[in-house]
């Protein structure tokens, strides 16, 4: 049969198809796969081919779009899948953190107040030691001696920390 009676042979269309294929997909296995499935869809679409249109034309869009249907799919199940890896994230217990800080927190809390309201401003607040003593109102040199103190007191409480019997954290560093 000639082709004029077979408006929808796709046969001599099959080696452009794989040439464009291949220029999409860059792999030839690829590029077979991609044409099977646009020609796939043609068939299936065939119906909405309009008769005396360029076949080649239209196989050409069909092959595009597929191309590019294949590619949206790819990227959404890749954002699944790390999406779906990112819920297997597992966090460390904070168990030994909060711990920790309710320690120092006791230890801060136990430091005389003159000392603790000095340590608090500059090491919390984050003011300089002329704005705290401004703030506390004594001199800059009495504000680093209670601050000096304090430390001082704060670091007796890690070594005292260190002895047999104290509270120690499980795998935590316990030196």
């Amino acid at each position: 049969m000639s082709s004029s009676k077979r408006p929808f042979d796709v046969i001599g269309q099959l080696t452009a198809l794989r040439r464009y294929a291949r220029a999409l997909v860059r792999n030839p296995n690829d590029a077979e796969d991609l044409v099977h499935d646009a020609l796939v869809k043609a068939y299936e679409k065939r119906s909405t081919f309009r008769s005396g249109a360029n076949l080649r034309s239209w196989l050409m869009s069909i092959v595009h779009n597929t191309h590019i249907d294949r590619r949206r799919a790819s990227l959404a199940r890749q954002k699944r899948d790390e999406a779906a890896a990112e819920t297997d994230i597992s966090y460390p217990a904070g168990q030994e953190h909060s711990v920790r800080l309710g320690q120092i927190r006791e230890a801060f809390m136990a430091l005389p107040e003159d000392q603790r309201e000095a340590l608090h401003l500059v090491a919390v607040e984050d003011l300089s030691y002329q704005e705290a003593a401004d703030a506390l109102g004594i001199p800059v040199g009495t504000l680093m001696s209670r601050i000096s103190r304090a430390r001082a007191r704060l670091r007796s409480f890690e070594e005292e920390g260190k002895r047999p019997g104290h509270l120690k954290l499980v795998g935590g560093n316990d030196d």
